[in-house]
């Protein structure tokens, strides 16, 4: 089906954007009472595109009706774009390809939820997005865009919980980005104790399909995906496969048509959506790519980003490389996520030299029994996860393993700089 989101030419300047149709969902929002734009993309179905798909439509409800209960209160509006999940390139070139529609999507948000202030969170080496992004909103506001002069985009640190939207808004207040225990509807930006400023985020993606919502309907967005995960998505594809690269696919498309038939992948042995979700084995393969149905699967299809690894990579090395990097990242505010990724890791390490054994194996299950204990994010629940989820499936690989080491290979935490346009080549951080 055609593109809504990434264009086959870049639309980088408005009037190219105007040409292509684009502007008319915010002329239309501002139209229209707030009340009756929730609605519209409540019925449209939209979902959150940065790893949970949360509805777009319940999270900003929600988070009005707590922004009410407070005289004091303002209510703001944050676009995460930090995008630091392994194996996720999506908005990035969105921003570089289609900026105007994440800018006109993010100013209908500010329009429907009445927020007070509107940011952008983005990591400073995303160069290139970064220039479309301000100069896009230079180019808005000069044309009268109401609220493009006022959004302000603030650039964050190369770490993973920069992502995190609780750690993303501390990033804003000047702070590091060290995530809170409340989230951001319930203790948003610029908070007090009589004024908690219940703050929605969203994610780039989940923004620039608003203008098309607006403009065409809830039924046209609906004409693509399943009808319980509705309308088009951008999906990554890297690892073994012969094409990587950014795909937009209506939700519900069979994950083998995306690895297999599209990026080309073969022999495959195992996939990971990121480093927060359950393993993929190949007798997965035909599932649809649908938030429902990933959930009930013990898996998920997170924010869209997948790392293929083929039958030549040895499980146990890949699966250390993976908990290695959420060890590093983790920011240490809980003890049983930071002490509990690290010693996971190094037990892993251990049984890839070829030192442990079957208890070697079993420390490893319970020291993931017991590493998400008072999390305050996400992390330590994505190794529970990964972890877990790889040694149940590959326990006959692991098994017959024990004892010997597994060859050093070239095998990077697959954390995306770039995807080259005309080669396709990944560049890893």
């Amino acid at each position: 089906m055609e593109s809504r989101l990434l264009p086959d030419e870049p639309l980088i300047t408005l009037d190219a954007y105007l040409a292509a149709g684009g502007g008319r969902g915010l002329e239309r929002a501002r139209r229209l009472p707030p009340e009756e734009v929730i609605d519209e993309v409540e019925r449209s179905g939209l979902r959150g595109r940065g790893g949970a798909g949360f509805p777009t439509a319940v999270k900003w409800r929600s988070t009005l009706e707590l922004a009410a209960q407070y005289d004091r209160s303002q209510l703001y509006l944050v676009a995460n774009g930090a995008e630091g999940e392994p194996g996720t390139f999506k908005d990035r070139p969105l921003l570089a390809l289609n900026p105007f529609a994440f800018v006109e999507g993010l100013l209908i948000a500010r329009h429907a939820v009445g927020a007070t202030g509107a940011f952008v969170g983005i990591k400073a080496k995303f160069t290139r997005p970064l220039e479309r992004l301000r100069d896009a909103l230079r180019q808005a506001t000069g044309a009268g865009w109401p609220g493009a002069g006022e959004v302000e985009v603030v650039t964050g640190p190369d770490e993973y919980l920069f992502g995190e939207e609780t750690g993303l808004l501390e990033v804003i207040e000047g702070n590091p980005a060290l995530p809170r225990l409340l989230g951001p509807y319930q203790r948003g930006l610029f908070a007090s104790d009589d004024a908690p400023n219940p703050t929605v985020v969203n994610n780039i993606e989940t923004l620039a399909n608003l203008p098309g919502i607006v403009v065409n309907g809830a039924d046209w967005f609906r004409k693509a995906g399943t009808e319980g995960s509705p309308g088009t998505m951008l999906f990554t594809v890297v690892g073994d496969v012969e094409s990587p690269g950014v795909y937009e696919l209506p939700l519900g498309t069979p994950l083998r048509s995306l690895l297999v038939d599209i990026a080309g992948a073969s022999d495959i042995k195992a996939v990971y959506s990121g480093s927060s979700n359950a393993v993929i084995t190949p007798a997965r393969l035909d599932d649809p790519l649908d938030f429902d149905q990933a959930r009930a699967d013990g898996a998920g299809i997170g924010s869209g980003g997948f790392i293929v690894y083929d039958t030549s990579r040895p499980i146990l090395r890949i699966l250390a490389t993976l908990s290695a990097f959420l060890a590093r990242e983790s920011c240490g505010q809980c003890n049983a996520c930071k002490l509990g990724t690290a010693t996971i890791t190094d037990l892993l390490e251990r049984l890839c030299r070829g030192e442990g054994d079957q208890r070697t194996v079993r420390a490893i299950w319970q020291r993931n029994k017991t590493v998400t204990d008072q999390n305050r994010c996400y992390l330590p629940v994505g190794e529970q996860l990964m972890v877990g989820s790889t040694l149940s499936e590959y326990a006959g690989e692991i098994a017959s393993g024990l004892g010997k080491p597994v060859p050093e290979i070239n095998l990077p935490v697959p954390l995306i700089d770039d995807i080259d346009d005309a080669t396709g080549k990944v560049i890893y951080a």
